[in-house]
């Protein structure tokens, strides 16, 4: 008889309602792979991936955004409240303890009777617990963990996003700094050209035409410099921002230190050598993958609340008129009190409520398709873009080359008094113009690259989440 009521409560401890969550397997990781052509390698990409750049300022200022960033921070803290809702939750269906000590002293009406007045002493333990037949308390664990996972998740995605928003910024800065360099470099050689020609000028070998177009272009490259030194000012408050510093309107020499000079060799193959599974394992879809877990969870709970509560509530302890026979073994007093409650007339609450989290996991089923739909389309155009700036970079450098040539030949000619001022102008404009979009190129390859390396998670992918920290 024993081992049946154990088989019987062993049964029913073990019912859970609901649905068990099956795993999506939509826009299956094969055909996504098929679709970004990826070769299916086990190539892992590092979390320190920016050191590639071999740029130690930038490292420093990834390292001190991990650190201090408020957002970064903030949601450290989120998933600490999510591991605390977990640990919380888990306890919600275990038996409860309470230890209880009190005095009373009730004086009746002499007007009810028989009624007589009561004094005395009491203390003792009683439980409570709420029995978990119908899987409520497991469905509720499910969508604790779930949530936590995804707290995790969504952290995970903002240092990947963070790093890539930090290097990016870096590097547009330093391509403006480098267009800084670039516009006095031309100054000093325009500059050199009016002289020329102010010379001539005022020896009256040349007209005041050719005069007022080069003192024109002279103060036109000198405009576009506090341009640029606004611009650079803008990023350096955008990092500051990003590492948790206080903007200061200021430039940071440290910032400038160091010339903006490629130092790295991507090789545009590798951007196909990445594991199918890539676009799954980004931490923002893990995170929306488990935001539908929590909700499937949440079905099950809404379907458990059908079902009758059961719970049983227990005292054991001691009550006295006098406080020094308190815990004597005649004082003992006991109770045990079983309980059901069962819902039957609610008005459609609860078939309501079950609906409604229902049509909750469609939309976060939606959510988590348009996810991953926005993952892949990310990537695909990271990778034409890394692509594509490389071969555009290719042209610009010739460009920049030829037009060097040429306006060294245009300046012989015009010194040779063999063209007019307008052609070594338009020479002198065009190198300007070519230096600084061969300046823009190298600043696209390298965020074309860091878009590359957060399309694929940033490093963030990893498959375990450790619970219990």
């Amino acid at each position: 008889m024993v081992k049946k009521i154990m088989f019987m409560m062993f049964f029913l401890l073990s019912c859970t309602v609901g649905p068990d969550y099956q795993k999506k397997e939509i826009y299956e990781d094969q055909k996504i792979a098929q679709n970004l052509e990826l070769r299916g390698q086990k190539t892992q990409i590092s979390k320190d991936w920016y050191l590639m750049f071999q740029d130690e300022v930038l490292n420093h200022l990834i390292s001190k955004g991990l650190q201090n960033s408020p957002s970064v921070l903030a949601m450290a803290e989120k998933l600490r409240q999510a591991r605390l809702v977990f640990k919380k939750g888990q306890a919600q269906y275990m038996p409860m303890f309470n230890f209880k000590g009190g005095y009373s002293d009730e004086k009746v009406s002499k007007n009810i009777g028989l009624a007589a007045d009561s004094e005395y002493f009491s203390a003792g333990f009683d439980a409570v617990w709420e029995i978990d037949i119908w899987g409520k308390g497991r469905r509720l664990n499910e969508q604790n963990l779930a949530n936590l996972s995804k707290s995790y998740y969504t952290l995970a995605n903002m240092k990947a996003i963070l790093s890539s928003e930090i290097a990016k910024t870096y590097f547009l800065m330093k391509t403006a700094q480098e267009k800084k360099r670039i516009a006095q470099n031309n100054l000093k050689l325009q500059n050199d050209i009016f002289q020329s020609i102010e010379d001539k000028f005022k020896a009256g070998l040349t007209d005041e035409t050719s005069y007022r177009q080069s003192l024109y272009l002279l103060e036109k490259t000198k405009s576009l410099i506090p341009q640029i030194d606004a611009q650079i000012l803008a990023y350096q408050h955008s990092l500051e921002v990003l590492t948790g510093t206080l903007p200061q309107n200021r430039a940071d020499a440290a910032l400038f230190s160091s010339a903006f000079k490629p130092k790295i060799q991507f090789e545009t193959k590798q951007l196909f050598d990445l594991p199918v599974n890539i676009i799954r394992s980004r931490p923002d879809v893990r995170a929306s993958e488990q935001a539908l877990i929590a909700q499937n969870a949440a079905v099950g709970q809404a379907i458990g609340a059908l079902y009758p509560d059961v719970s049983i509530s227990a005292l054991v302890g001691w009550a006295a008129q006098n406080g020094t026979d308190l815990f004597n073994h005649k004082s003992n007093t006991s109770s045990v009190s079983p309980s059901v409650i069962a819902p039957i007339f609610h008005f459609g609450q609860l078939q309501n409520q079950i609906e409604i989290e229902k049509s909750k996991y469609k939309e976060v089923y939606e959510n988590y398709k348009s996810t991953i739909l926005n993952a892949v389309a990310e990537l695909s155009n990271a990778m034409v873009q890394v692509r594509q700036e490389y071969k555009a970079n290719e042209h610009k450098k010739n460009s920049v080359f030829q037009m060097k040539k040429a306006l060294s030949g245009q300046r012989q000619k015009y010194e040779s008094g063999l063209i007019e001022y307008s052609a070594l102008l338009e020479s002198q404009q065009d190198l300007l113009s070519s230096e600084l979009d061969l300046t823009e190129s190298l600043g696209n390859i390298y965020t074309a690259i860091i878009a590359f390396y957060k399309a694929t998670g940033g490093g963030y992918n990893e498959n375990t989440l450790a619970v219990g920290n």
